[in-house]
């Protein structure tokens, strides 16, 4: 087993805790007792990338179920989801439903397939994931169907719950629907925002860094960790203007913690 997962295999996450590893852009590897769950990892080589992945795709194992929050290569990463398919045969799948087509190309059988909607939950081992729809740049709903192509994930499990954004604005009825999943102990929330520059090139955005420091503060959550601002140089965001106004508008309200690649971050229930 690669050295790196080896030694998430061993952390120890007790009832009360879980540990967090970032992954770069918005890949996170969340452990909660002996579950490991791999989200939005980008494990893929490309020359456009600003760091390399913590783990090669080739060497990923141990994972109990990788999850996309949508179908774009750096969250659902289809050329590494057809190795992970065949290096962790009992893992399981967790995405958008509406994108499930594309997952069985991935060679994933339908049994391990999560295709989630909003408001839909699915477990892993003793965590419970809930999902909510995210707003990339809009909600796209489909009118017949309901389904919607992007989601956010809240992550219980040992009495904890772990927040990821995926990619999302904010929009109306967010914030109740948060706050009705109970208190948030950790949240990595996208902070690249968007502008017409981008927009015309077909690279939809998420929260500004403000808008972001204001959910956070709004939510008030255990820890926030900045993301989506590394991995592309014309898609960037900056953690530094992130934490100062975070620091400037709720002083002392809500703690950023800003990990290494791969740097793992102890979450300790605090209610």
């Amino acid at each position: 087993m690669n050295a790196f997962l080896k030694s998430v295999r061993e952390t120890p996450a007790e009832m009360g805790e879980a540990v967090l590893w970032w992954l770069g852009q918005m890949g996170l590897l969340i452990k909660m007792g002996e579950t490991v769950l791999c989200i939005d990892y980008y494990a893929s080589p490309a020359a456009r990338r600003q760091v390399n992945p913590p783990v090669p795709a080739e060497e990923v194992t141990g994972i109990d179920a990788f999850l996309g929050t949508h179908n774009h290569l750096d969250h659902m990463d289809h050329m590494s989801w057809r190795l992970w398919a065949r290096q962790c045969p009992d893992a399981l799948f967790v995405f958008p439903g509406v994108h499930a087509p594309s997952v069985l190309e991935d060679g994933v059988t339908e049994e391990r397939m999560r295709g989630m909607n909003d408001g839909e939950s699915c477990s892993v081992g003793d965590i419970t994931i809930r999902a909510l729809a995210a707003a990339h740049e809009f909600i796209d709903r489909d009118p017949v169907t309901g389904q919607v192509p992007a989601l956010q994930y809240i992550i219980e499990g040992n009495g904890l719950r772990i927040y990821h954004a995926g990619d999302t604005l904010r929009y109306e009825g967010m914030l109740p629907a948060l706050k009705a999943f109970g208190p948030i102990d950790a949240a990595l929330l996208p902070i690249n925002g968007r502008d017409g520059e981008r927009y015309r090139r077909d690279c939809i955005g998420n929260m500004t860094y403000q808008e972001a420091v204001d959910l956070a503060g709004e939510l008030r959550p255990g820890m926030v960790i900045p993301g989506h601002w590394d991995m592309f140089r014309n898609n960037p965001g900056d953690p530094d203007a992130f934490e100062d106004y975070l620091d400037a508008k709720y002083p002392g309200k809500v703690r950023c913690v800003r990990p290494r690649h791969g740097e793992p971050v102890r979450v300790i229930r605090q209610r």
